[in-house]
């Protein structure tokens, strides 16, 4: 009799939760993922704005007559402007881009245009992928950018080798949008690993910032690469299913891709962070927060920013402007307005320029503590092939020249020899086989 009572009890209780569950997931805000982050600070955010309108300069067949250029202009010097790459010129291997010499931020900036939904070729270097498909450097990407990248490197090389090394006060930006943001972050990857082929360039005058980006990296390269790449959300990188099989499903049954979505969502985030194939937003997160819940219109903006390991966006927030909210116009003005905003509550212009490099040095030492936190957080929670950095700093830079790709073992196998080399000259074996200190040898 008790368990006759007892079933529609447990009934009760688990509609109930379904439907808390309904009611949560209806109400989910952007703004929840990124409640207890920072506020970003107008000296690490005046890039964003510049960038967007960079990479809308890259959609104008003419950039010396634009035509959908956005109030105040490109802020582009058509002087500046090295090279204008097409579809044609690339044949299809990437999207089309712009190499700028910005003199008056003193940065080298490639600009990558997002996804064009007529061309086949930028579709198919988006589906080029499956899941763990692809190694590099301890962690998985997607195949498909990684190898738009690598095209990037090696017909641009010499020419950003000649810039780097004629500018050497200069950074070195790779931007895009979309599509060009996922180009972007490979290309980033590649040009930190190989940094040889550009002069031995710096690490620190190397920098991405990927708007509205693909997931593109696994979760430890996510993290361990946050010190070089930026990331400003919208939807996109909230969508846990694949991006191969989201524009399968949208051209077949776009129920399929409802249940697919939804499934992938309620994956418990324990497990999500156990699956090294797993692909994320690359690098420090930049959220740009203009709704709030139950409220009509826009807000002021605010951006908050941080370098998340667990609760990196994934969850999908319902909403009728996502495709809206993707376009690079619209993000390029809301960043503009969240930028005006933190201007008018903190002067900086009127900042003295020691004042102002203060702060700057400060701002890089807290990313660089802030970081050095995520890395430690992504071995505490046991994230797959991760591990924090070193205290001097010297660690990551040997590691760094000797890792390529999964594929690929030479790096390894070339430290392995200098190791050995390095302990015949030092040790010698006594005659139970123990290693023992060589004696210094005494010139006569």
């Amino acid at each position: 009799m008790s368990i006759l009572c007892g079933g529609p009890l447990l009934e009760g209780v688990y509609c109930v939760a379904c439907a808390r569950w309904a009611w949560k997931r209806c109400l989910h805000t952007a703004g929840h993922d990124s409640e207890t982050w920072g506020l970003a600070t107008a000296e690490e955010f005046e890039p964003v704005p510049r960038f967007c309108r960079y990479i809308l300069a890259v959609y104008e067949d003419d950039p010396q007559h634009p035509l959908w250029e956005p109030p105040g202009g490109y802020g582009i010097n058509p002087d500046w402007l090295i090279l204008r790459r097409t579809y044609e010129d690339n044949h299809g291997r990437a999207p089309p881009y712009i190499l700028y010499l910005d003199h008056d931020h003193a940065d080298i900036v490639l600009a990558i245009k997002g996804l064009k939904f007529s061309k086949e070729s930028d579709y198919a270097v988006l589906l080029d992928n499956k899941l763990g498909k692809r190694k590099i450097d301890g962690g998985y990407v997607h195949n498909g950018l990684l190898k738009a990248a690598g095209w990037f490197l090696d017909v641009e090389c010499d020419i950003l080798k000649e810039l780097v090394e004629k500018y050497p006060n200069y950074t070195l930006t790779f931007t895009g949008h979309s599509l060009g943001s996922g180009v972007a972050a490979m290309l980033t990857l590649l040009v930190v690993l190989h940094r040889d082929k550009l002069g031995n360039i710096d690490r620190r005058r190397i920098r991405c910032y990927a708007v509205a980006p693909a997931r593109c990296m696994s979760l430890n390269l996510a993290v361990r690469y946050a010190d070089v790449i930026n990331s400003v959300d919208d939807f996109l990188p909230r969508i846990a299913t694949p991006l191969e099989d989201i524009f399968k499903y949208l051209f077949c049954l776009p129920c399929l891709l409802c249940l697919r979505c939804m499934r992938d969502t309620c994956i418990m985030d324990e497990k999500v962070i156990k699956d090294p194939r797993r692909l994320y937003a690359p690098g420090r997160l930049y959220h740009i927060v203009e709704r709030k819940t139950n409220r009509l219109g826009r807000f002021p903006p605010v951006v908050r920013t941080a370098v998340p390991v667990d609760g990196r966006f994934e969850h999908i927030v319902l909403s009728c402007n996502a495709a809206s909210d993707h376009s690079i116009i619209s993000i390029e003005r809301e960043a503009q307005r969240a930028m005006d905003v933190m201007l008018e509550k903190d002067d900086i212009m009127e900042i003295p320029a020691k004042q102002r490099m203060e702060r700057q040095e400060t701002l890089a030492r807290e990313h660089r503590e802030e970081h050095r936190a995520a890395l430690q957080r992504a071995v505490t929670l046991a994230v797959p092939h991760a591990y924090s950095s070193s205290k001097y700093g010297t660690f990551n830079e040997v590691a760094d020249s000797h890792r390529w790709s999964g594929e690929s073992s030479l790096g390894s196998s070339k430290t392995r020899e200098n190791w050995d080399e390095l302990i015949e000259r030092l040790f010698d074996k006594d005659e139970s086989g123990h290693m023992v200190l060589k004696k210094p040898q005494r010139d006569d």
